[in-house]
């Protein structure tokens, strides 16, 4: 149903900043009829929420609340992870995704996945 593809991801140093994007397509994919969220995997740790986007509202991480920026261009049907001052524990796989809504937009239950982008911080 919906088909997601992450780019933007690379190596970095403390302090950077990077801005991943997420362009997501299918027949019936509304921006208003889905959450897109940012996740990441790093090494050794569970898949945890970064931030998600709504029709209504944007939600954050505390981990990266005041460093993180989600937004999206409706008619790219494209979501951004905006990330500044980034640090070595944002080293991870960053993955988007989308669901339906209603839904717990901040738990990874979400219904569809991309494959991923690898950012690494050096510090």
């Amino acid at each position: 149903q919906v088909q997601l593809v992450e780019s933007g991801g690379g190596l970095m140093q403390a302090g950077d900043s990077l801005r991943l994007s997420c362009a997501a397509s299918g027949p019936r994919f509304s921006f208003d009829s889905y959450a897109m969220g940012w996740f990441r995997r790093a090494p050794g740790k569970d898949r945890e929420f970064v931030a998600t986007i709504t029709w209504s509202r944007q939600r954050y991480a505390d981990s990266v609340k005041g460093r993180v920026t989600i937004s999206r261009d409706k008619a790219k049907n494209t979501a951004y992870l905006q990330m500044v001052n980034l640090k070595p524990e944002d080293t991870a796989v960053y993955y988007c995704a989308v669901t339906s809504l209603p839904a717990d937009v901040t738990s990874n239950q979400y219904e569809y996945w991309g494959q991923g982008t690898q950012v690494t911080v050096s510090s």
